[in-house]
């Protein structure tokens, strides 16, 4: 891996929490910080960088630059998915999921949205005739489990039933095909390395039709310079018609970020990540679980890791840890020895 891009001054195990820049994303944004200050700021160039960053989003995700959403946060955009859906459909998603996902649908029980939960690993099992749409996150938040979103597909499929994925803990390590799914929303400072702020996503055209555009500004038009005072929204048919205006400074950062994901490969990454996430499980004793991220139950963990410059966060009530680019197989022997000595 190229970690020759990065200089943390701590062995970094939180991506899950927050990632950390290359050099080339961390230069952008220091670069367009100056430029602020200074009044000297190119807008076009800036405008340019935010198309540019929706194109490499789609590489990255494998689906058409047509079909993806800039936002500001994965609950802000399934929001929207949230707030366009018929009075009394029904949702499924899964016990204990992030709240990100789930809590725009529970906010409708007034229109009578109805939420049913089920265990992430019988997700399956529970679609059915009358579920209109599910919502999960193929890798989850606390524990990194990996959903079976085969079987999830497979049966959604089957009853014609919606399906969200939140691919914030996914997206940057996880191969993902987004066509797959009726929409896939991330969030951009995890894994893909960006300022928080940005989120993006890809939403099939046969769901944009049916979605508002509750945000809609003069990004969201379909000329988005010619719209800052017109009488009436000519809206974009293409997903750009559900963007918010552009965070700037987090796409600027976030395209060099992408590029650096699409240059290494995400079959790369993804065996890289998921080996030193099981040799440090290994160490453990735990058998290996093929992802990015990782939790021990021992007492005292975090703080144990944190005296030993080792940053990592607790979810759940365990220790969760997480390996990107930037770490090492010796990172991951440190931690581990850690926790062990």
């Amino acid at each position: 891996m190229n970690t020759h891009l990065w200089n943390p001054t701590t062995t970094w195990l939180n991506t899950a929490q927050h990632g950390l820049p290359p050099t080339t994303a961390h230069t952008a944004l220091t670069q367009a910080l100056h430029q602020w200050h200074t009044g000297t700021t190119p807008i076009h160039h800036w405008n340019q960088t935010t198309e540019h960053t929706r194109t490499l989003f789609a590489q990255l995700i494998n689906a058409p630059t047509t079909d993806i959403t800039l936002g500001a946060t994965t609950s802000q955009i399934i929001g929207t998915i949230a707030a366009s859906l018929p009075d009394h459909t029904n949702v499924l998603l899964p016990q204990e999921e992030f709240t990100s996902t789930t809590f725009p649908f529970h906010t409708h029980h007034d229109r009578g949205i109805t939420i049913t939960t089920a265990p992430l690993h019988s997700l399956a099992d529970h679609i059915g005739p009358h579920t209109h749409l599910v919502a999960y996150s193929p890798v989850q938040s606390a524990t990194g489990t990996l959903a079976p979103t085969e079987q999830i597909l497979t049966a959604a499929r089957e009853h014609d039933t919606l399906v969200i994925a939140d691919a914030t803990q996914a997206a940057g390590w996880h191969p993902l095909n987004a066509t797959h799914f009726d929409a896939l929303v991330c969030s951009a400072y995890k894994w893909l390395m960006a300022p928080r702020g940005l989120a993006l996503a890809y939403i099939a055209p046969t769901l944009r039709e049916r979605l508002r555009p509750i945000n809609a500004g003069p990004s969201a038009d379909r000329h988005p310079a010619h719209a800052f005072y017109a009488p009436h929204p000519d809206t974009s048919p293409h997903a750009r018609g559900l963007d918010l205006s552009p965070n700037w400074f987090a796409t600027l950062a976030a395209a060099p970020a992408l590029q650096t994901l699409l240059d290494t490969g995400i079959d790369k990454i993804h065996t890289h990540n998921t080996h030193l996430a099981d040799r440090f499980r290994a160490h453990l004793d735990q058998p290996p679980a093929h992802s990015a991220i990782t939790t021990v139950t021992t007492p005292g963990a975090l703080q144990t890791l944190r005296e030993a410059g080792i940053i990592a966060t607790e979810r759940g009530g365990h220790t969760r840890l997480a390996f990107h680019l930037y770490n090492t197989e010796a990172d991951a022997d440190l931690a581990a020895h850690t926790l062990t000595r």
